[in-house]
């Protein structure tokens, strides 16, 4: 058989199992095949077989692999992406089945970056309840890379997260704009010194944020670090805000902070804000949604007046300085 006619359209839709797909998402998530046919709960044989049945049915190498390199190929990339999409279409398939009564039902998934905090977004969450409270909600916390990747899966409803690099495929709006600042904890030699200059931070050990980097979401707080004279010794870094702060009010290092999410450590005494005090770093918050997504009637309520808010709140009411 040719291999035009192994890759025919209806062919493919002939004797393409979904099963196979599923197992190659794995895969192409996966180091090696041993470990993807740990995390499916099969043996080893039953992976390689199925992986060579779906190069068999494209006539096409998905991975490279030997000894040491187990990689996708050009062609195992474009059918991971596309997978993906397979594998958000089918797990929304119950959405279709929803029950279309006058009384808004169904449940919102909603990944999110580690402590948003936004009033606004906590008073859309209210109303919402009080319109629908037939309806649930579930929040699942992670870096933001990680919540972009669940929306474009079609595994969140929508996502809330700093964004580097915007997925045309994806929409898009600032919910708010925060500034970071740094700060130290009770144990640290710094605490509570007054006329602190950035010369001052000199030698200093930091934690950070494991997307503090130059290339990454937080790039403005790198900035930041790189500009107060703090040593280079990063002694901890955590993707959540909780264990950021954590670590620094246990006095391991000076660390970076939402300076709106650490007024209340500040007040309590529990954190001590850091020069540089003029022009911290601003970073912004936003929405991020799949259009393609077919949503349930609870997921189209929240996010519509999620976006309702925005559009009716100027970008200084969403600013927390």
């Amino acid at each position: 058989m040719s291999g035009e006619d192994r890759l025919s359209p209806d062919r493919i839709l002939r004797e393409l199992d979904w099963n196979l797909l599923r197992t190659f998402v794995v895969l192409a998530r996966s180091r090696s095949i041993t470990d993807a046919a740990r995390r499916l709960n099969l043996a080893q044989p039953s992976v390689s077989a199925a992986l060579q049945r779906l190069e068999d049915r494209l006539g096409r190498r998905l991975i490279d692999r030997k000894p040491g390199h187990f990689q996708l190929t050009e062609a195992g990339e474009r059918l991971f992406a596309e997978a993906l999409d397979i594998q958000g279409s089918i797990l929304r398939l119950t959405t279709l089945m929803r029950d279309m009564t006058d009384e808004v039902r169904g449940h919102v998934q909603v990944a999110l970056a580690s402590h948003v905090v936004c009033p606004l977004l906590d008073q859309a969450l209210a109303e919402f309840h009080a319109a629908h409270p037939k309806a649930t909600l579930s929040f699942d916390v992670s870096t933001s890379v990680e919540t972009v990747a669940a929306v474009s899966a079609r595994s969140a409803s929508f996502a809330i997260c700093l964004v580097r690099d915007r997925d045309p495929k994806l929409e898009y709006r600032r919910l708010y704009r925060e500034f970071f600042g740094l700060f130290c904890g009770p144990p640290h030699p710094l605490f509570g010194k007054r006329g602190l200059t950035r010369g001052d931070l000199s030698g200093h050990n930091t934690v950070s944020f494991q997307t503090d980097r130059l290339q990454d979401v937080l790039k403005p707080v790198a900035l930041l670090r790189a500009e107060s004279d703090i040593g280079e010794q990063v002694v901890g870094t955590s993707s959540h805000l909780e264990e950021v702060r954590r670590m620094i009010v246990a006095g391991l290092g000076i660390g970076p902070l939402p300076v709106h999410v650490a007024a209340r450590d500040v007040q309590d005494g529990l954190l001590w804000r850091l020069p540089p005090y003029d022009n911290p770093p601003a970073v912004d918050v936003h929405v991020v949604w799949n259009p393609r997504t077919r949503m349930n009637r609870a997921e189209e309520s929240l996010l519509q007046r999620i976006l309702d808010k925005i559009e009716e709140t100027p970008i200084e009411d969403r600013t927390y300085r």
